[in-house]
């Protein structure tokens, strides 16, 4: 088994990476699914956000208002570390019971957008770092996803350096220019993860 660590920063096309490992085989432990899952109503994650944040993060279904929630905590460093407090060790767990369901020749891909931030590096036998400049990260978050120029800042800002992930990188695939240029980089990464695996 190889367990790869992928991270880039917000807008820099994570996602699109993983999605095009998940298409050659890889097993994705999407630590951004899991976050979701572990605060769904019901469960002890969502109890504990509740009892941190007051019920006005929850939207009028009973589901957690993560618009409302994330225009709290990228804010306001103390309250994002009390929330990343409660979700991590809980999707920590999950991701740890995904990767030992994956087979021992297995590529387990562990999609996580804070990796760098929580010095996660040495838990996996690579890092791979998605790439964009700021420019184009900024460009596609208010372009693509309609976020606001300033929230799209605040998002990056409250996320490391991109001279931070690229210094724990092994491999990096730069994502700077359109899609199409993307493919058979991300095809060249997942034959060195094959070679790793024997």
């Amino acid at each position: 088994m190889v367990k790869v660590g992928l991270t880039g920063g917000i807008g820099a096309g994570k996602s699109e990476v993983s999605r095009l490992l998940a298409s050659y085989g890889a097993v994705i432990v999407d630590a951004d699914k899991i976050a979701r899952e572990v605060v769904e109503p019901g469960t002890p994650g969502l109890a504990a956000v509740i009892a941190e944040f007051g019920e006005d993060v929850l939207s009028a279904d009973g589901t957690l208002d993560r618009p409302k929630l994330g225009t709290i905590v990228f804010t306001d460093p103390q309250k994002l570390q009390a929330l990343n407090a409660i979700v991590h060790p809980l999707v920590g767990a999950r991701s740890a019971e995904l990767e030992a369901a994956a087979g021992p020749d297995a590529v387990v891909v562990h999609d996580v957008p804070l990796l760098t931030e929580n010095g996660l590096a040495p838990l996996y036998d690579l890092v791979v770092v998605v790439d964009a400049t700021p420019d184009t990260q900024l460009d596609r978050l208010v372009r693509l996803r309609g976020m606001a120029e300033s929230e799209a800042k605040a998002r990056m800002e409250a996320q490391a350096t991109r001279e931070k992930r690229l210094a724990i990188a092994d491999l990096v695939i730069d994502n700077d220019g359109p899609l199409e240029a993307l493919e058979p980089q991300v095809r060249k990464v997942w034959q060195n993860l094959r070679e790793r695996t024997g």
